[in-house]
């Protein structure tokens, strides 16, 4: 079973990921903001992040950033998720240190397609 973290701010998208997500046989842990995440990470080591950009009190750009600058989690894959679809977004958060790039609303098999490829 693989692990996913999922760095979400919004209740309902985050519930509706991890109901999704358990459903096909994933565990998930949840962090509401990237200092969240961060802390959750020092205890804990997932399969792959998805990651919210948008979040209050340290964004998904610095969160990734911090997560790919730290040599005990610089190899688990991160999968931006954001409301923003411009090519300017998408490049930015690859720029951040993010493994693939997804818009919301979130395409489910999409998302399971680049998680698949990401985490084997």
């Amino acid at each position: 079973m693989s692990h996913v973290l999922i760095v979400e701010d919004n209740e309902l998208n985050r519930d509706m990921l991890s109901r999704r997500l358990a459903r096909k046989g994933f565990v998930t842990s949840i962090a509401e903001n990237g200092e969240q995440a961060l802390e959750l990470l020092a205890g804990q080591r997932p399969d792959i992040i998805l990651m919210d950009l948008s979040l209050p009190r340290m964004d998904g750009w610095e969160t990734t950033r911090r997560i790919k600058a730290d040599s005990h989690l610089c190899t688990i894959p991160v999968i931006a998720l954001t409301a923003h679809a411009r090519r300017e977004d998408e490049k930015s958060a690859m720029e951040a240190g993010c493994d693939d790039f997804a818009t919301k609303p979130i395409d489910f098999k999409g998302l399971l397609d680049k998680m698949a490829r990401l985490i084997g």
